[in-house]
């Protein structure tokens, strides 16, 4: 309380400001001697105005054409590694989540464990049956390259 009503006082705010003023200078003087670069008064010259348009670097094909055959390389190599994730085990996770989620084993102390078993077997035998059908069969590659041509 008693700190407000000085801060309000008339004296305190003449003191506070040709104080806080005598610091303030003192400081930047400090500062404006250690730092590189020296301080310009205006600040630094900007040419035109903030309304006028940014400059461009001027354009070049070879820019643009390592850009766009990067990315159609990227788009390329997303298929097979996208399919190769569903086929293995990349479709084991969400499954198993669904069955931590809905299916715990304290809620439901049979079906739980069951489910989680049966998902498990289940993915063994799709790991085993891609397993064959890339070594036996035509393999995964090939029928991408076969359906895709379809």
């Amino acid at each position: 309380m008693a700190s407000s009503i000085l801060l309000r006082a008339p004296l305190s705010k003449t003191f506070s400001s040709t104080t806080g003023r005598t610091v303030l200078r003192s400081l930047q003087v400090r500062h404006a001697a250690s730092s590189s670069t020296q301080y310009v008064p205006g600040g630094p010259i900007y040419k035109g105005t903030v309304n006028d348009p940014t400059t461009f670097p001027p354009p070049s094909r070879t820019h643009g054409s390592y850009h766009w055959a990067f990315e159609r390389l990227l788009a390329a190599s997303l298929v097979p590694m996208t399919a190769a994730a569903f086929v293995t085990s990349g479709s084991h996770y969400p499954f198993d989540a669904v069955l931590v989620d809905y299916l715990h084993p304290r809620k439901f102390p049979l079906l739980g464990p069951l489910s989680k078993w049966t998902l498990r077997t289940a993915t063994l035998g799709v790991l085993i049956g891609v397993y064959q059908f890339n070594t036996n069969d035509i393999g995964l590659t090939e029928l991408i390259a076969k359906v895709w041509h379809a």
